[in-house]
């Protein structure tokens, strides 16, 4: 069984610590509404989705500005990440999920999701980013109902 050296190991936790601050960075800002932030965290190719079809996607950094500027406006999202597990895949990739609440208003009403991320990263230059983002819904629905 080969070991790691000491840079190898090194490297590991850098990426590691810089793949963890992504979804923190993404919260901040769709809450700060910093639409160059968080085109800028995704790769050029990037992409959004999710499981639940009556919610939006896009791929690429214009798709993901017209998704962000108008979501943002429009049901005033309030994103919460918790519990990220990540992989690392090699030097340039990586996965993981991560658990999110969102609170929003939607026609009028206040609204909560909750799921979670399933997220693949790329290392482009010494940044890691987002190549995708799948939302995966448990629940979705008016805050009155009981979600």
């Amino acid at each position: 069984m080969a070991t790691k050296d000491t840079e190898t190991l090194m490297q590991e936790v850098i990426d590691r610590e810089a793949i963890r601050s992504l979804p923190l960075r993404y919260c901040h800002c769709v809450w700060q509404k910093d639409l160059d932030g968080y085109v800028n965290l995704f790769t050029d190719d990037g992409s959004i989705s999710a499981t639940d079809p009556s919610l939006p996607r896009a791929q690429g950094r214009e798709g993901l500005r017209k998704l962000i500027s108008n979501g943002l406006d429009e049901m005033k999202p309030r994103p919460f990440i918790h519990n990220h597990v990540l992989e690392l895949l090699g030097p340039d990739r990586a996965k993981g999920t991560c658990y999110v609440e969102v609170r929003m208003n939607r026609g009028g009403k206040k609204w909560q999701l909750t799921g979670w991320y399933d997220d693949e990263y790329a290392k482009v230059g010494e940044e890691w980013k987002f190549k995708s983002r799948k939302i995966n819904t448990d629940s979705f629905g008016p805050l009155s109902e009981g979600v």
